[in-house]
């Protein structure tokens, strides 16, 4: 636990809300610690690298200067609405320029995180949505009323530390009625030189009644495929009445990387969250995603895939609270493992004493492609209430041989065929990506 205990300076010690916050979250870690086997949330994903010593946290004293800099210097300044901006034309930047837009598929609003700092370049933004950094929302005072206010410091260590140490990240606000016509995109890019490093993330998403947009997240690892570091994610998400937010997220970390992340929604009556999460790498990955269904004809789908080889560990977990009635989520997850690596599936949905006419659905399958591949699964119902459907259900098999032989007999290479029947296994799971682009994305992601 030592080794993620560090003394750095950071940005935001003399606002006492927030520095506050951080001291809570620090106190929190400190009763709870790095989850160990015996920890019921974490017994089949043991956190075996997640407890080292050698993790370096970059000292962040140069954020408060930037910040004053670009105070000074870029006083009129309105990069986080998108218009009167007095220091470009396509875009801010502030501070280093560095050139790091991604070509995609698709278009979007692109934001960018370098070894976990953000890159000061923002887009040309519609009217109705602002972005900026979590240190500007925190000083200007529209991160208060929301922030820390979902994550239970008591429950979740690694959210907790993130709390501590939080400062990077961005406060998204989409305004009333808003419907964006393309994606916000968070390209989490981490290079060679971040060996040992370990960083936190907070980010902060408000969709106001009525209005639409879409999340994308990439988290993108270019280097040693060994590298290793520790990225720790939360997000805080509140989808408010008649609101949508469309969110999937690209885990595609280097091989002996960590990633924890938390996902923390709360929706409104007649609101809807979409979540899906695709992961493809890391040593330990863990997406973990809890939603609060708080008032009538708020719904949640929240799917994922995960595929891998070596001796990763994928760990998808999701809790769903059935808060009011006639409220719905479904879920369906589906993971391919060989090699000698572990996936995990821990899916709980929690129907409230009053929460009637609800509907909860679960499902997952897994493909094991060795013998030597592991999934463990611990689907959870939790009703207090009559007069609803619920349902949750797991399967584990291989790949057909019979098919494989006739698909061999058509002229179709075994590894061919193999890959063949891995993509139509997943592409269950990833249809469910609504925009066109972004899944056809997915797919070719996930048979890179």
């Amino acid at each position: 636990m030592a080794g993620l205990i560090q003394d750095i300076k950071l940005f935001g010690e003399d606002i006492p809300w927030f520095q506050g916050l951080r001291e809570k979250g620090m106190e929190a870690f400190r009763r709870q610690g790095v989850p160990t086997a015996k920890t019921e949330a974490w017994k089949y994903t043991k956190p075996r690298d997640l407890n080292a010593d050698d993790f370096v946290m970059n000292d962040s004293a140069f954020l408060a200067e930037f910040e004053g800099a670009h105070e000074e210097e870029h006083s009129g300044c309105c990069h986080h609405h998108g218009e009167n901006c007095h220091c470009h034309e396509e875009g801010c930047r502030c501070g280093e320029e560095i050139d790091v837009r991604v070509d995609l598929p698709f278009d979007g609003y692109q934001l960018h995180f370098l070894n976990g700092r953000f890159v000061p370049v923002y887009p040309v933004l519609p009217r109705g949505v602002e972005i900026m950094t979590l240190m500007e929302a925190v000083v200007t005072q529209e991160a208060k009323p929301y922030l820390g206010h979902l994550v239970d410091l008591e429950h979740y260590p690694f959210a907790a530390l993130n709390t501590a140490y939080m400062e990077e990240g961005v406060y998204i606000r989409i305004d009333r009625n808003v419907k964006l016509d393309k994606p916000v995109i968070l390209v989490n890019h981490t290079e060679a030189d971040a060996e040992n490093l370990f960083y936190n993330l907070r980010n902060l998403i408000v969709v106001e009644s009525g209005a639409k947009a879409e999340l994308i997240e990439w988290y993108n690892y270019t280097g040693a495929e060994k590298s290793r570091y520790f990225a720790n994610v939360v997000n805080e998400i509140f989808v408010e009445r008649g609101a949508e937010l469309r969110h999937y997220k690209m885990q595609d970390e280097a091989f002996k990387a960590n990633h924890v992340a938390l996902n923390m929604a709360r929706v409104r009556s007649d609101g809807f969250y979409d979540a899906f999460c695709l992961q493809r790498g890391a040593n330990i990955g863990r997406n973990e995603t809890k939603v609060l269904l708080k008032e009538e004809q708020a719904v949640a789908e929240v799917n994922a895939a995960y595929i891998m080889h070596g001796w990763a560990t994928l760990d998808t977990t999701t809790d769903i609270e059935h808060l009011a009635p006639e409220t719905f989520s479904h879920q369906l997850v589906r993971g391919v493992v060989g090699g000698d690596a572990k996936g995990v599936f821990q899916g709980k949905i929690h129907i409230a004493k009053h929460a009637v006419k609800t509907e909860g659905t679960q499902l997952h399958k897994a493909l094991l492609l060795t013998d030597t591949a592991e999934i463990d699964v611990k689907p959870e119902l939790e009703i207090f209430a009559d007069d609803v459907k619920c349902s949750h259900g797991a399967a584990s098999g291989e790949l057909d041989e019979e098919i494989l032989f006739y698909m061999q007999s058509r002229g179709i290479g075994r590894e061919e065929a193999k890959q063949i029947l891995i993509d139509a296994y997943l592409d269950d799971v990833i249809n469910k990506v609504a925009d066109v682009s972004v899944r056809a994305w997915l797919k070719d992601r996930a048979g890179a």
